[in-house]
């Protein structure tokens, strides 16, 4: 029988990088030619929710492949009915895992529920909740951001031995990703069986205030955005210099892809 499949390993970074194991940047020329027309000027509904579900599905299918764990299984396919070597024998997602994705409105709201719906397809659906919490960064008077307040939430229950997913666009500062992430590690009941997050496009500052502020969350993007770097960091390893920048004086993703939250929802305040 097959055995090519018993043992599938996991999938190297896109992106060469030394920000270490837990942060993936897929880098992939099919989702980065979606990505930046995701982020042209003219960009609008109801295109760019369509790049978004398949950007977010590609990205997605992806991260659970690598993380969740597996099962091997031995499945009659249509040729049982000619040969009894009509038998597929490998690996697949575990079935029987289980995941909470979580919205962190309003940017992640449709993230999130791509998630759950791609979660569906692998494993019982029994096994996927969706938690919705209303999270939104504060600003000072120059609009540069400050912190993150958390005004409300719907959480249906404890975390214990799940796979903990937040589906968040833009990963810019992490303030409020932080701010979500704690929380469900001090106040929601249970120990995660792992934390991942799962972005368009993340920036330096993002990866480093993540490593340092919530350590063992896995970072997932599709493209890192350090444009605001001195011109010889550019030149480098990503990851190597701490003078990498991706944020501009009020903190906007550079060259990042505009109001992804006023976008999706068509929603200008």
């Amino acid at each position: 029988m097959e055995k090519s499949y018993n043992n599938l390993g996991q999938e190297k970074n896109g992106l060469d990088h030394a920000y270490g194991e837990d942060v993936h940047i897929l880098a992939e020329p099919f989702t980065l030619g979606m990505l930046a027309e995701l982020g042209k000027p003219e960009t609008r509904q109801p295109r760019f929710n369509e790049i978004l579900e398949t950007l977010y599905r590609g990205l997605l299918q992806r991260m659970i492949g690598h993380e969740f764990p597996r099962r091997l299984i031995e499945c009659e396919t249509n040729m049982i009915q000619s040969t009894p070597k009509g038998v597929f024998h490998g690996q697949i997602v575990d079935p029987e895992s289980r995941a909470v994705t979580v919205n962190v409105a309003r940017a992640g709201t449709i993230p999130s529920h791509l998630c759950q719906n791609v979660l569906h397809q692998v494993i019982d659906p029994a096994n996927v909740r969706q938690d919705h919490v209303i999270m939104e960064r504060t600003t000072d008077e120059t609009g540069a951001v400050t912190g993150a307040a958390l005004h409300g939430s719907k959480i249906g229950g404890d975390v214990d031995g799940a796979h903990l997913i937040f589906p968040d666009p833009m990963g810019a500062t992490g303030s409020s990703l932080s701010k979500v992430i704690q929380h469900y590690r001090s106040e929601v009941g249970g120990t995660p069986a792992s934390i991942m997050t799962a972005h368009l496009i993340v920036t330096p500052e993002f990866i480093r205030n993540m490593k340092a502020e919530q350590p063992g969350v896995k970072i997932w993007a599709l493209r890192l955005d350090r444009g605001e770097s001195p011109e010889e960091v550019l030149s480098m390893r990503p990851g190597e210099d701490s003078r990498e920048s991706g944020l501009n004086e009020i903190d906007y993703i550079v060259p990042g892809a505009g109001g992804v939250g006023e976008i999706i929802n068509n929603s200008w305040i």
